[in-house]
């Protein structure tokens, strides 16, 4: 494998300006291309990084500038096309999430990627994150007990999107976290929501995931929130975690409460429920940008052949449950059950322990 390898972006929207920024920063690769339809923001592009390339599409860049590996972060829609061309041009791909828009296109992916022996991953960028690490150590340790339930909320104003509805901008973040901390599928889900603004694409939406085993996952999104809130409440039978990733230092605290139904009663009046309240404690995180980590990930990952933790199978099974998402709304929110096909449980990232708490609320 090359020392250095050479990474082509298309797509320079919203988010990749940022993969631009990393890859262009870390060691061992270059940019070697930018690929976008708008003049404008190729003119942006050229300030910034006046020696890399720029095309209006990709089939120039990857004939003129034969990159390693091309990152994707284009819209949704184009997602498969494009990775499907970088595919079969004998280029690794990354592409931001959603992986695709169907299942279908997804499985074509990771063929395409496995019969050529190229890495394919998903930018599924809180799996990096060391808050989301240190919650899926402890959930494999026990020490918050059984998991109940987990509710999240992915709330801001905007940004809208007319191809795709809030489910599938938003809650693939949340999916994915809960995915992995789990470690299986949803058996079925339930959604709803409502288009407020535009026409057919739901703006505000509500989804719930039936796990089996007395485990229930609920997930808001909205595009019409007036604050940004970026909340997921973790609880179990021993601990509670409440994760905030718009808080810049203490993102994580952990709560040791509980509450225990009496073990037997005879009547009514013996029936008492027991409450635990203990302390909350902060732990110390140490934090590194979640994109970076991610970025590094998928340059390791070609170097040295191993699997992406976010590869195509993990691509897959979220853009599973977000067609099911759809299948439900178009059912007024009626449960649908989501195809057992899973790829493994998705490990912790590295070695991270736990850590001990560092300070009380």
């Amino acid at each position: 494998m090359k020392t250095v390898l050479s990474i082509a972006v298309v797509g320079l929207g919203y988010w990749g300006p940022n993969l631009a920024r990393v890859f262009s920063q870390l060691p061992g690769c270059r940019l070697a291309g930018l690929c976008d339809k708008d003049p404008e923001r190729l003119n942006q592009m050229r300030r910034l990084y006046p020696d890399v390339t720029r095309f209006s599409d990709l089939s120039s860049m990857l004939r003129k500038t034969n990159p390693d590996a091309v990152v994707i972060a284009a819209p949704a829609r184009q997602h498969f096309p494009l990775a499907k061309e970088a595919l079969l041009a004998g280029k690794h791909v990354f592409i931001e999430k959603p992986m695709a828009t169907s299942t279908g296109e997804c499985r074509d992916l990771i063929q395409m990627a496995s019969a050529r022996n190229l890495t394919l991953m998903v930018g599924h960028i809180f799996l990096y994150s060391a808050a989301i690490r240190l919650i899926q150590v402890m959930i494999a340790a026990g020490q918050l007990g059984e998991i109940r339930y987990i509710n999240s909320q992915r709330l801001n104003l905007g940004l809208f999107r007319n191809d795709i509805n809030v489910v599938w901008d938003l809650a693939p973040h949340d999916i994915s976290i809960v995915l992995s901390l789990l470690g299986r599928p949803p058996v079925s889900v339930n959604c709803q929501g409502n288009a407020s603004v535009t026409r057919g694409v739901e703006d505000v939406a509500n989804l719930s995931m039936n796990f089996g085993a007395n485990r229930f996952v609920t997930i808001q999104t909205s595009w019409l929130e007036p604050k940004k809130i970026r909340r997921m409440t973790i609880v179990g039978t021993d601990r509670m975690i409440v994760y905030d990733d718009i808080e810049p230092h203490e993102k994580i605290r952990i709560f040791d409460m509980r509450v225990e139904p009496p073990p037997h009663y005879d009547n009514f009046g013996d029936f008492q429920y027991c409450y635990h309240y203990g302390d909350c404690h902060i732990p110390h995180i140490e934090q590194e940008e979640p994109l970076r980590g991610m970025c590094r990930h998928f340059l390791d990952c070609i170097n040295h052949g191993t699997a992406p933790l976010t590869g195509g199978e993990m691509g897959l099974d979220v853009v599973r449950i977000l067609e099911a998402c759809s299948m439900s709304l178009h059912a007024n929110g009626g449960a649908v059950l989501v195809p057992s096909q899973p790829a493994e449980p998705v490990p912790p990232l590295g070695l991270l322990q736990p850590i001990p708490a560092s300070c009380a609320c």
